[in-house]
């Protein structure tokens, strides 16, 4: 393998918001990475490695040791039989939850869900099943192909599930975010969803769930010393009533709108900027920003 073929160290790093020396450690204690050679000598990682990663992640999340996380990322690699060819993709698996979901079928929808993060990790999982599901399954509510009872059904477990492995995601010493959505807006999976990607990245996040006022919001940015605030509504309807507040508080400190409702009309009528992508290449794209914004003269 070269070295276009795999991740330096640094880069895994960055990645999963796991500093290279606790990466190392793991490599060396639990055979968790398994890296190849470059000719230069230099560690490449894989997509694999990146895998188990994120899923070591999850376990010490769910509140295991590192050496129980470890021994759960084995088996889970052990029991998944993971050859490429094999693996169930994001698509396949979310067609299968959709089918438990809207029969009410909650232990087959745990089950799925359990499989889909194993196999493919949270970022993943939020960007290519996740996400586009839940856009599905409100495009279905809307034509009246299910229920009201099955969207919320749907929705409600998924996020006890994404809100569960937040546990504890505002720790450590990175950048912090608060989060919240406005008054009238209830859909907070998107901000969950952006806000686990962020703890990927390493942030830290005070959130402050649906239908938050714009002074709640500003006395938590203040108390924190939030680094941004992130406000994310499914309709730009949602930020029109509260402009006024919006355009103060864009001045106390770095505010982002976000959501589908954080249009570009949105942007320009309140002078702030926009997260316009879905949760997960909004946080992405937010966490490089950022680093490169601290580096000394922008570089």
């Amino acid at each position: 393998m070269d070295e276009a073929a795999g991740l330096r160290i640094g880069e895994l790093s960055y990645r999963v918001g796991v500093s290279p020396d606790v990466l190392r450690a793991w490599e060396k204690r639990y055979r968790l990475l398994r890296p190849t050679r470059s000719k230069g000598g230099y560690r490449l990682y894989t997509e694999r490695d990146e895998w188990r990663v994120r899923l070591m992640q999850q376990q010490l999340w769910s509140g295991l040791s590192a050496a129980q996380a470890a021994q759960q990322v084995a088996r889970i690699e052990r029991e998944s039989n993971l050859h490429d060819e094999s693996i169930e993709t994001p698509f396949e698996l979310s067609r299968q939850l959709a089918g438990s979901l809207e029969a009410f079928d909650e232990d087959r929808a745990h089950e799925l869900l359990d499989r889909l993060f194993g196999l493919h990790g949270l970022e993943k999982a939020i960007r290519d099943a996740i996400m586009p599901y839940l856009r599905e399954l409100g495009e279905r509510w809307a034509q009246r192909q299910v229920t009201i009872a099955q969207e919320h059904f749907a929705s409600r477990l998924i996020e006890g599930r994404l809100l569960a492995l937040a546990r504890g995601w505002n720790k450590g010493r990175g950048p912090r975010a608060v989060l919240a959505c406005p008054p009238g807006e209830q859909h907070t999976l998107p901000l969950v969803s952006f806000g686990l990607i962020l703890r990927s990245r390493g942030w830290r996040n005070i959130y402050l769930g649906g239908e938050t006022p714009p002074s709640t919001v500003q006395m938590a940015a203040d108390t924190v010393a939030a680094d941004v605030v992130v406000m994310s509504a499914v309709s730009a309807d949602r930020f029109a009533p509260i402009a006024r507040e919006l355009r103060a508080l864009a001045r106390r400190c770095s505010l982002l709108l976000a959501g589908p409702g954080a249009t570009p009309e949105v942007a320009a009528e309140l002078d702030v900027q926009c997260l316009s992508d879905d949760p997960a290449t909004a946080a992405e794209a937010l966490s490089r920003r950022f680093v490169i914004e601290k580096m000394p003269h922008g570089r």
